[in-house]
């Protein structure tokens, strides 16, 4: 790789907030903010909303949703379809 075209890549570790998970990983994301790691080196610290660690998709805790019984609710409360009215 050129080293003019290419940022530079370190290692960042990455705080999941929802699951309250970390892990270190090479990026070339910048932070002011840093942590010590277990290692005893200091790192950039990201924090991010979601990772595999809280993803529903990745933890096996996803919902079915009831499509067909808010159908139902909404035709209860306003009636059917406005097609039937021509």
């Amino acid at each position: 790789m050129k080293s003019s075209v290419h940022p530079a890549s370190r290692p960042v570790v990455f705080r999941d907030r929802a699951a309250d998970v970390a892990f270190l990983t090479r990026s070339t994301a910048d932070s002011a903010r840093t942590i010590e790691w277990e290692d005893g080196n200091t790192y950039p610290l990201i924090d991010v909303e979601i990772s595999s660690a809280s993803h529903p998709f990745y933890t096996g805790t996803t919902r079915v949703r009831d499509t067909a019984g808010r159908v139902e609710r909404f035709e209860r409360r306003y009636g059917r379809a406005a097609t039937a009215r021509g």
